[in-house]
């Protein structure tokens, strides 16, 4: 542990960061939640302070819609958003509140795909964890290679 409070996943994707980038922005409702869950809405604006909005679906028909913000944005790089905002700056209260960073670094004939969870605390991290982080955004970055490696 750190004093970051940080859970992560990482994972060789055998494709080019700009792949890679189009599998993670464009093509979201295919691999964000871990099957056989789905993700029917993935609404990126693409710029500091802009909206990062998803939509999860259970097979039963349960719904969890987080809203968030964009905090950063180097395309085929980095995205940083966090659900401790909505678009304008409009603070959101909330139990699980992070800061997530997805990192694309070239490595070899792949990119290093890297997802962050940065808490506030260790208790928050420590719920995150206890709720299957590792299983849930591992998943989830394996359906991500699952799309970038045929785009």
């Amino acid at each position: 542990m750190s004093d970051l409070f940080e859970l992560s996943v990482s994972r060789f994707i055998k494709a080019s960061p700009e792949a890679v980038w189009k599998a993670f922005t464009e093509h979201g409702t295919e691999w964000f939640t871990p099957r056989p869950w789905t993700t029917p809405k993935v609404d990126y604006d693409l710029r500091p302070g802009g909206r990062a909005d998803i939509v999860m679906q259970s097979p039963e028909g349960e719904r969890h819609e987080y809203r968030g913000v964009v905090l950063e944005v180097e395309p085929s790089r980095r995205i940083v958003t966090t659900g401790a905002f909505t678009e304008g700056w409009i603070p959101q209260a909330g139990d699980m509140n992070f800061v997530r960073i997805d990192t694309f670094e070239p490595e070899g004939d792949g990119v290093r795909y890297t997802a962050r969870a940065r808490h506030w605390d260790e208790k928050a991290m420590q719920t995150h964890r206890d709720m299957g982080f590792e299983m849930g955004w591992g998943a989830a970055a394996d359906q991500l290679a699952e799309v970038a490696e045929r785009l």
